[in-house]
């Protein structure tokens, strides 16, 4: 279970990395223009976008250093859980623009999260 936990959150740690750095430093209108599946800003101010990006870095090192640092481990399932929020928050989006095929995508980002948060806060806390 362990070794699960640490990959999944590897993993969602990359991607919202990645992903919240792009939101942070990309213009809206470049995020915009990048696919269909970054339609969504358009219903978010530039601040907003590059909020989301920011809480999204945030996010991901919070999911990983303070484990391996041994410093605040709680901050991991915590961390997770603001991940779920953020994402249940994009499905909504993602609904209301009428996005099937994205919001599926959002809702398993979401269950990652939960799964690492559930993983965190139960059966395989840090301990230390």
């Amino acid at each position: 279970m362990n070794l699960a936990l640490w990959i999944v959150t590897g993993l969602l740690a990359v991607a919202y990395l990645l992903g919240g750095a792009f939101k942070a430093f990309t213009p809206k209108e470049k995020i915009a223009a990048s696919g269909a599946g970054a339609q969504w800003v358009e219903d978010f101010g530039p601040v907003a976008v590059k909020s989301i990006g920011a809480v999204e870095m945030l996010a991901s090192t919070a999911l990983i250093l303070p484990a391996v640092l041994n410093t605040a481990p709680i901050l991991v399932p915590l961390a997770a859980t603001g991940l779920v929020l953020l994402m249940l928050g994009a499905t909504l989006t993602r609904y209301r623009r009428h996005e099937p095929a994205y919001m599926a995508v959002d809702l398993a980002y979401t269950l990652l999260a939960a799964f690492v948060a559930w993983g965190r806060f139960g059966p395989e806390p840090f301990t230390g």
